[in-house]
């Protein structure tokens, strides 16, 4: 059986080879959430059955806070003949960024920046120093969400809401859902939302829109939809300067890229480009959008284009390529709308023949990386995040590792 590890022995029975053939792009997705993060998902098996029956190569993980499931994922992964990448996603903010109201990937608040790890071979054991950061990042969470639940329940209760939520009721509910350990749980906004929207429904039962509306302070769009009544909620409740809303504690951009290279990983920015209107300036233009990159220290970015027009990420991939930036792609299903697991753009429109190149690519040199720097090789940044290894040379490694686990080679 593969261990979790990317050393153990589902990944050390690969042949590592840098003159395969590139080949053509097969179907993946390097970014998607997995119970007991909020997900689309209620459990590893169904993602992998989903993922066979919709012939993907490789699924990259990118879990918040805790990590163990990746041993139950990659061996379902090996056994289904997919390649499993390991990532994390962390959440920092730029004091310089935000006092100047520079938005980055996040649409409402400026100085926030997400940042994901890719490929993090060393995340399922981590090393003390990446363990303690996400010791931190977790306890801080953990506390922030309980201050939330309080703040909410002070709320229905002066609003005359008969709606009571524990922290404690909505993991244990978590826990029955998707079959985790409790202590892998670390409630999430979406989370505290959901529960209350569904002790709303439950609670209003004779007359759900005027329950809703003294809950949310205003009336719902979409009352009978809990889905969209989640979405209102939230942003009613528990958003900048709405009632319940409690502070974030961030940790800065540099440790957090510090502690992803701690973890073996690449870093790596996701785009949200025209996730904004208007596009945030720090994206709007490649050649700037490379330059801050660099400057960072980033040799690798990632598209989630179900927020995004075609035209506007072919538009702006190849200038973000041609700079030397590696490109992935993912679809999150951090919400619970279950849509297909191949990437495609707004409206479901498929990636066209350059993209998928391009994002092949990207997703062979993290299949590289993850392997090389697991067998303590370097991959494709080194250990202080500086390019190592050629796209070209890494990118043929990656393909024939992901096609030795698709085609059983393993």
């Amino acid at each position: 059986m593969p261990s979790a590890s990317p050393s153990g022995s589902g990944f050390d029975a690969l042949t590592i080879d840098d003159s395969s053939d590139l080949g053509s792009p097969l179907p993946h997705n390097a970014h998607i959430h997995m119970p007991p993060n909020f997900s689309a998902f209620d459990t590893v098996e169904q993602i992998i059955g989903l993922a066979v029956e919709q012939g993907q190569a490789m699924l990259v993980a990118s879990n918040y806070y805790d990590h163990r499931i990746y041993g139950q994922f990659a061996d379902r992964c090996f056994a289904a003949g997919i390649f499993p990448g390991y990532g994390l996603e962390i959440i920092t903010y730029d004091q310089d960024l935000g006092a100047a109201g520079v938005k980055t990937n996040d649409p409402g608040n400026p100085g926030r920046i997400y940042l994901c790890g890719v490929a993090t071979a060393r995340i399922v054991d981590p090393p003390p120093g990446p363990a303690e950061v996400l010791r931190r990042i977790r306890e801080g969470d953990e506390r922030r969400m309980a201050s939330m639940v309080d703040a909410v329940n002070a709320l229905m209760e002066e609003r005359g809401v008969p709606v009571r939520l524990s922290v404690d009721e909505i993991a244990d509910r978590l826990v029955a859902r998707h079959s985790v350990e409790r202590s892998s749980v670390v409630l999430q906004e979406r989370h505290l939302v959901q529960a209350l929207q569904e002790a709303l429904f439950e609670a209003g039962a004779a007359d759900l829109p005027a329950m809703l509306e003294r809950a949310a302070g205003v009336p719902l769009k979409s009352p009978g939809d809990p889905v969209a009544c989640q979405n209102e909620l939230r942003s009613a409740l528990l958003k900048a300067g709405k009632p319940a809303y409690v502070p974030e504690g961030f940790v800065d951009f540099e440790t957090a890229r510090q502690t992803i290279l701690g973890l073996g990983g690449i870093p790596c920015y996701p785009i949200l480009l025209d996730g904004a209107s208007p596009i945030n300036a720090f994206e709007a233009d490649p050649a700037a959008l490379v330059e801050q990159l660099h400057a960072r220290g980033i040799h690798m970015a990632q598209y989630i284009p179900r927020r995004n027009d075609l035209q506007e990420v072919e538009a702006h991939a190849p200038h973000l390529r041609e700079a030397g930036i590696a490109l992935t792609v993912g679809t999150e299903h951090n919400t619970l709308e279950l849509i297909p697991l191949q990437p495609a753009c707004k409206g479901g429109t498929p990636l066209s023949p350059m993209l998928r190149e391009l994002f092949w690519e990207g997703a062979c040199i993290a299949a590289a990386h993850q392997t090389l720097v697991a067998r303590g090789e370097t991959g494709y940044v080194d250990a202080e995040g500086r390019l190592a290894g050629p796209h070209a040379t890494l990118a043929a490694i990656g393909s024939g590792l992901i096609r030795q686990v698709h085609e059983g080679a393993v």
